[in-house]
């Protein structure tokens, strides 16, 4: 019973200890320095989580974990950029409240060592001027400069190189910047370095300092709390000693920096593996096709690559979408002439601004990847919605062209997963064995839209749609894939031509026997009339394109998915890289 009562004195006096240390620097700061620490652990955590969006290999991970990662979890993966920006932004907020509250508090500490300072404020701000005595107060005089006093601080040099670091991430990573120079956005983000170096040792400075606990066991907090004068004095209140608290920052983005820096050692592993350029091929429309093989390189439609190529920059690595099929023996990717890289490597491949080099005087290329995107997810829907903008057509050649392969197998039969995972009341057999044999007999299970400008852009494209035509109408096999093509931009010779031509058997533009529709698609009437023909189905919508065709498409899906969950409902994927 003795022992209990003094074990609960012991943790009544450290109780009363704790209050009296943080009510020591309290006197000082008042409610600043709650502000202080509680934004610097919100920083903390924002910093840990900020570099696992971008972790390429560890998304792919937990990609095809499907054990781990099914259903609506697995879509979260595709918004990993979004969540990174919303990190950011945290980052950004949490940092400015923290660099306020500080620059309150080191004002504080100014004004707590002039004359006008009495009482329990000027006895703390006074203690460490004899010997044997700890400082709480980092400011000594009262004619000290407070800005020359912090910058020759640890926390004060790594609190201004944290916040020049911050600043230019932050400002360099606009749209405005990353559309006029990319390659700025991409030297700038890598000023991370100094940020995540200069934040872990950011509290070896020790600013802010408590009362140590073994001078906590030495006090009697009301007392002494009342009674300053007596410091020393009386024998319950000895000279309090104060040390600051240890850094803690290192030890929440340690685990996330020692990932990266795997991340990091992984692509420098494959940028070491040769890429052997087997094809190159250089569109009117300004798009340079590449065919590249790779020792083991094995992948999935709607997969993206990273590549780069030494010879133009040996930092900047840049997404593309891999527009090859698994079945082919190589890998292709489709670029377009839009920057300062993309035109170096346009030129490193021409001879004379039209010709292709020859193989062997091609430039080297670097190949990170493949990672998986929203489209890898395209055959776990029973019904799929794939609409491009332009370029944006890319991610789903790979899939076309794997729907061309299957077709040309004529003992396979083409089907789209019936995603059980997705809606568990339809895991019943003989619901999807129904809908397999009576559904997909009448009703697509592929619908793909294409909208473009520029006639010419169709080129390198349609050969793909008319092969897969000939031979899913040689297979009989027209009805899973239905795509429209819609042209949105034309000039007075090109309107006269399509109406000489209109009445011939195939497409004009494309030579496809789907005639191309002028202007842009109506969403609401496309979209009611895939709701019609699938009403108790789960249908994926996949896009690539601008922002307002995305704010478009998911307003579609939330306007057009039933209420009832037994009912039709879509389901919105973006690409993003």
């Amino acid at each position: 019973m003795k022992e209990r009562i003094c074990q609960q004195q012991e943790r009544k006096t450290v109780m009363m200890g704790c209050w009296m240390l943080n009510e020591s620097v309290s006197v000082i700061l008042a409610s600043t320095l709650a502000w202080a620490r509680a934004s610097a652990v919100c920083l903390n955590f924002n910093c840990m989580l900020i570099l696992l969006p971008i972790s390429r290999n560890l998304i792919s991970f937990i990609r095809g974990a499907s054990i781990c990662c099914r259903g609506p979890w697995r879509r979260h993966l595709d918004k990993n950029l979004k969540f990174h920006k919303l990190v950011a932004y945290g980052i950004a907020i949490n940092a400015t409240i923290h660099i306020a509250a500080h620059l309150c508090n080191l004002e504080r500490y100014h004004l707590s060592q002039s004359a006008e300072a009495e009482g329990l404020l000027a006895a703390l701000s006074k203690l460490g001027d004899t010997p044997n005595e700890s400082y709480i107060n980092p400011i000594r005089t009262s004619h000290t400069n407070t800005t020359t006093e912090l910058l020759s601080t640890i926390a004060g040099i790594t609190g201004l190189l944290i916040s020049v670091a911050l600043i230019l991430i932050m400002t360099s990573s606009t749209e405005f910047i990353r559309q006029i120079s990319y390659e700025l956005f991409w030297y700038t983000h890598h000023v991370f370095i100094i940020f995540f170096i200069s934040l872990s040792i950011h509290g070896a400075g020790r600013i802010v300092r408590g009362q140590t606990p073994e001078s906590l066991l030495l006090h009697n907090v009301t007392f002494c709390r009342d009674h300053y004068a007596e410091w020393q004095a009386a024998a319950q209140c000895p000279v309090p000693q104060f040390s600051g608290k240890e850094p803690s920052a290192w030890k929440w983005v340690l685990g996330p920096v020692v990932l990266y820096a795997c991340e990091r050692v992984i692509r420098f592993w494959r940028f070491q593996q040769e890429v052997v350029i087997t094809k190159v091929v250089s569109h009117p429309s300004g798009v340079l096709e590449l065919h590249m093989k790779k020792r083991n390189f094995k992948m999935a439609p709607g997969q993206y690559v990273l590549l780069q190529c030494p010879s133009i920059s040996s930092l900047e690595w840049h997404p593309f979408t891999l527009t090859s099929a698994p079945q082919e023996d190589f890998f292709s990717v489709h670029i377009r002439t839009a920057g300062d890289w993309t035109r170096a490597l346009r030129k490193a491949f021409e001879e004379d601004g039209q010709t292709i080099k020859e193989p062997r005087s091609l430039p080297r290329l670097a190949v990170d990847g493949p990672f998986g995107a929203a489209l890898t997810d395209v055959f776990h829907y029973p019904v799929s919605v794939c609409i491009a903008a332009g370029i944006g057509v890319t991610p789903f050649a790979a899939l076309l062209k794997s729907i061309w392969y299957k077709c040309c197998e004529s003992q396979t039969q083409l089907k789209l997963s019936k995603a059980d995972w997705w809606r568990g009341e339809r895991k019943n057999t003989d619901y999807w064995r129904r809908y397999f044999l009576v559904e997909t007999k009448t009703s697509p299970l592929v619908y793909f839209y294409w909208i473009c400008r520029d006639p010419s852009a169709f080129e390198w494209f349609a050969d793909l749609l008319l092969s897969l035509e000939t031979r899913m109408s040689e297979q009989g096999k027209t009805h899973l894939l239905s795509y429209h093509i819609f042209l949105t931009s034309w000039d007075e010779n090109q309107a006269i031509h399509i109406a000489l031509h209109w009445d011939e058997n195939t497409d004009v533009i494309t030579g496809l026997k789907q005639k191309t529709f002028y202007g842009r698609p109506n969403w609401n009437n496309e979209f009611r009339q895939i709701a019609y023909n699938h009403p108790s189905s789960s249908i994926g919508v996949f896009s690539c394109g601008p922002k307002a065709l995305s704010k478009t498409l998911q307003r579609m899906c939330r306007v057009y998915s039933s209420a009832d969950p037994r009912g039709v409902h879509f389901y919105y994927n973006k690409e993003s890289f």
